[in-house]
């Protein structure tokens, strides 16, 4: 049984999120030839002060 965990910034809209999981599912499912309710997806939000990039925090990119 698949785990596929993503992290990413907050921001998202539910139906977002519903659609990423079931794409998700849906092509690890065919890519390993089991049955879409045997893949598990988890999706971790973080907020834009708890994560950087390039050594700078997410919330202070693009001002």
């Amino acid at each position: 049984m698949p785990f596929i965990s993503i992290k990413m910034l907050e921001g998202r809209t539910k139906e977002q999120k519903e659609k990423l999981i079931k794409a998700v599912s849906k092509s690890v499912a065919e890519s390993l030839d089991l049955d879409i309710s045997h893949v598990w997806v988890a999706i971790e939000d973080f907020p834009k002060d708890e994560w950087g990039m390039g050594g700078v925090l997410a919330s202070e990119k693009n001002k």
